[in-house]
């Protein structure tokens, strides 16, 4: 039986892809089984597959690791990409919770309804451009320091390079202002490994579009 991380989920982005990311990041070889129907998702509920009948999950150590934020912490704990104490652990969390929080309004707009989507794309544009990329700019400003903690790659460090993409592709003149920002984010997609995710044929995902949505509105029943 292989060794290697097993991911249980759709096979689009959602709460999923920061996994991909971390575990690709650290330079682990994962599977992935999709979720392609209704059917695939009950069988993994039946079965106690899924803590709270929800994925992601992943499979490893022997673990069927629910909750996202659950896995994260697992995945950079066991290949040592959260800081080298409780202080930068700390920091790593505070970080990482600003930029889940953008990431979810941003993923948010593919599902809103038509009727809010201009509402809610202006605040997600106000939000980035005005709360949460400045606040990561005056990080690095504030240390000089090419990683966002304890100067070596951490679980943050690829979570916002993971934003700054999604934020590239959501409105690429949100990024204009933030040239602090900008080198981190050709810095980190030099690295190895993650100029590796970064290449076409990856088991990274693109952009989710409307026939994705309409699957995995039967699918998950949202």
């Amino acid at each position: 039986m292989s060794g290697k991380p097993v991911l249980h989920y759709f096979n689009a982005r959602g709460r999923m892809e920061c996994i991909r990311w971390l575990l690709a990041a650290a330079g682990v070889e994962f599977d992935e089984k999709f979720i392609q129907s209704p059917e695939d998702l009950e069988k993994l509920k039946k079965d106690g597959n899924l803590m709270f009948d929800q994925v992601p999950m992943v499979e490893i150590d022997g673990m069927k690791l629910a909750q996202t934020r659950a896995i994260l912490n697992y995945i950079a704990t066991k290949y040592d990409l959260y800081g080298k104490d409780m202080k930068e652990r700390a920091l790593i969390d505070m970080y990482t919770e600003g930029i889940l929080d953008l990431t979810e309004m941003i993923m948010q707009l593919v599902i809103c309804p038509p009727d809010q989507k201009e509402a809610k794309t202006a605040l997600a544009k106000d939000r980035t451009k005005n709360r949460y990329l400045p606040a990561f700019e005056k990080v690095l400003k504030s240390h000089g320091q090419d990683y966002l903690v304890g100067n070596r790659l951490t679980r943050v460090d690829i979570h916002l390079l993971e934003l700054l993409l999604y934020v590239e592709e959501f409105d690429a003149s949100l990024l204009t202002s933030f040239p602090l920002l900008k080198a981190f984010k050709s810095r980190i997609s030099s690295l190895p490994n993650v100029k590796k995710f970064l290449q076409p044929g990856s088991q990274r995902k693109l952009p989710v579009d409307a026939k994705q949505i309409e699957e995995a509105r039967k699918i998950f029943k949202f």
